[in-house]
């Protein structure tokens, strides 16, 4: 290999001028790989990065912290019981600090609990539901009062009213008296 060939080379491995190469080739007797070395002294190349490996076991910092991260995740994480417990716990309050109230031309006729309302409801819904649709036929209305705010409830209760007089009305129209 010749010298042009030769710093050709170190030039293109340590990313060197060909003033550089020249130089450093010539002071390590053509040999590249002293001429790397050289560059490396002088600094005109960095050296490669070392890594040590061992068998030993030592604990970094940043294993450390992401170990301590996923045992805080596991602490602050909310479990389904703890969701479910809230939820449970707030349908309870609405239905424990609320009442059915059930009238008729303006006249309130009967008020019941809504948690024994919901309690009926979930055993009799088959029965019950027809009969509370029925009843609006002959005028009675339904609404909820207490402490929440259950405008959204009595709005639907209101809404099944108007659809009730609307068929009504319709019932009306088509009867020849």
């Amino acid at each position: 290999m010749d010298n042009l060939e030769k710093v050709e080379r170190l030039r293109e491995r340590a990313d060197v001028t060909y003033e550089e190469a020249k130089e450093a080739l010539d002071e390590a007797g053509g040999d590249i790989l002293d001429a790397i070395v050289i560059l490396e002294r002088h600094g005109k190349v960095k050296a490669p990065k070392q890594s040590t490996y061992s068998t030993s076991y030592e604990e970094q910092a940043e294993y450390v912290r992401v170990k301590d991260k996923v045992q805080e995740q596991e602490r602050s994480a909310v479990s389904f019981g703890e969701i479910a417990g809230k939820v449970l716990r707030t349908v309870w309050n609405i239905l424990r600090n609320n009442s059915l109230c059930i009238s008729r031309n303006g006249e309130l006729l009967f008020m019941l609990p809504a948690w024994i309302f919901a309690l009926i409801l979930f055993f009799t819904w088959r029965g019950l539901i027809p009969c509370m649709v029925i009843a609006l036929f002959f005028g009675i209305r339904y609404s909820f009062s207490g402490r929440d705010d259950l405008s959204k409830a009595n709005d639907f209760m209101a809404k099944a009213e108007s659809i009730v007089e609307g068929v009504k009305k319709e019932f009306r129209k088509k009867d020849p008296e």
